[in-house]
């Protein structure tokens, strides 16, 4: 019996509102959960991220048992206590690291080898081996471990439809393995849905994952390459053939007008280095746009990122034109204030929408959100 308690408030339209509960914490839902690849959501403290509105934040199997490895993690009673961070985690199963790092790898019915991005060492990761550093990560929330097939091949044509099969049915049996895996462990796992933008393969992962049982379904293999319009169009298809008293996560998407288009498909929980990544590269989120900040014309501006923002970039009264002189300097504080205002913003749009749903208004929120976004 899993630890995780998923409540359906209730729902406008597609569009759901929901509550997960831990014993470390309430996650509301549509939720979107700041990525922590290394066991940090980078330049974040978990303070500032709880002041900011997020409940659950993503760490990755792969990278940390890879650096610093279980021992150390296990010595601090897990990755709560290695992070600091004291509400719920969910953790990728690695499966992502097999599609990104393709030109590294050998798969085989057994796992995948790599070579380790950071010596070159030669590293196996199945399904067993993943459920057992999840297990030891002492994850919220576990994912099973997949593979995720690229839209189209290295000559940028699609992939044949029978290679996205072949690796779907993988998928399958490894989503068996994984929970045969997981027996004993009190955390959630989650299904991963995969098929690419093939129609038929997505029904008949969806119906295997749903015999096999579990305690929520993931959306994966998207955010690889297919078009916005497929995406949508995947989504369409196979959120209404999930079960409706489970959580549904979008894996890796992305940006925020994708988060209030799967909102209104059904869609639960969400994940992206997109908010972090880009406040890096001086890229900040606002309701009527983008501020680029290294654009010449943000030298002398005297105004926050967005007017009424409460974030602490913003409330503090930094100006564009204090971030662009910290940018163009490479300080430290420029990356930090501009995560600090991208999250602070996903977040908001979150609870905007959470709100609009509670109301019955998500489809004016919507448009309006839509209208904004394309006007700035």
């Amino acid at each position: 019996m899993s630890r995780m308690r998923f409540q359906l408030l209730g729902n406008d339209g597609a569009a759901r509102r929901g509550r997960m509960g831990f014993p470390r914490g309430t996650v509301e839902t549509p939720a979107f959960m700041p990525v922590g690849t290394y066991g940090s959501v980078k330049g974040m403290l978990p303070g500032q991220l709880h002041d900011l509105g997020a409940e659950m934040v993503l760490g990755n199997t792969f990278h940390l048992f890879l650096r610093p490895g279980l021992e150390t993690i296990e010595a601090h009673g897990g990755l709560h206590g290695f992070m600091r961070w004291d509400g719920p985690i969910l953790t990728d199963s690695g499966g992502f690291q097999v599609f990104s790092l393709a030109h590294r790898r050998k798969l085989s019915e057994q796992g995948v080898t790599f070579a380790a991005p950071t010596d070159g060492s030669k590293v196996f990761l199945g399904p067993e081996e993943s459920m057992h550093i999840q297990k030891v990560l002492g994850s919220d929330i576990v994912m099973i471990f997949d593979e995720c097939p690229p839209v189209n091949g290295k000559d940028g044509q699609p992939v044949h439809p029978r290679v996205v099969e072949k690796s779907m049915e993988l998928s399958l049996r490894w989503a068996e393995r994984s929970k045969r895996a997981h027996e004993g462990n009190d955390a959630a796992l989650f299904g991963i849905v995969q098929g690419g933008v093939h129609r038929e393969l997505r029904t008949r992962s969806v119906e295997g994952l749903k015999d096999i049982g579990f305690d929520g379904y993931a959306i994966g293999g998207l955010a690889v390459g297919e078009s916005e319009a497929e995406r949508n169009a995947m989504l369409d298809h196979t959120a209404p053939q999930l079960p409706e008293d489970r959580p549904r996560y979008l894996m890796g998407v992305g940006r925020p007008e994708d988060l209030v288009e799967a909102v209104a498909r059904g869609v639960d929980m969400f994940d992206c280095v997109m908010p972090t990544r880009n406040a890096r590269n001086g890229h900040y989120f606002t309701s009527t746009g983008t501020v680029r900040i290294r654009n010449s014309k943000y030298e002398r501006d005297p105004r926050p990122i967005e007017e009424g923002c409460g974030c602490a970039a913003c409330a503090g009264g930094y100006s564009r034109s204090y971030l662009r002189h910290l940018d163009r300097c490479n300080e430290m504080l420029a990356p930090i204030l501009g995560t600090l205002h991208n999250l602070w913003y996903y977040e908001k749009l979150m609870a905007d929408m959470r709100a609009a749903i509670d109301r019955g208004t998500f489809s004016a929120f919507r448009e309006s959100f839509h209208a904004a976004r394309a006007g700035g």
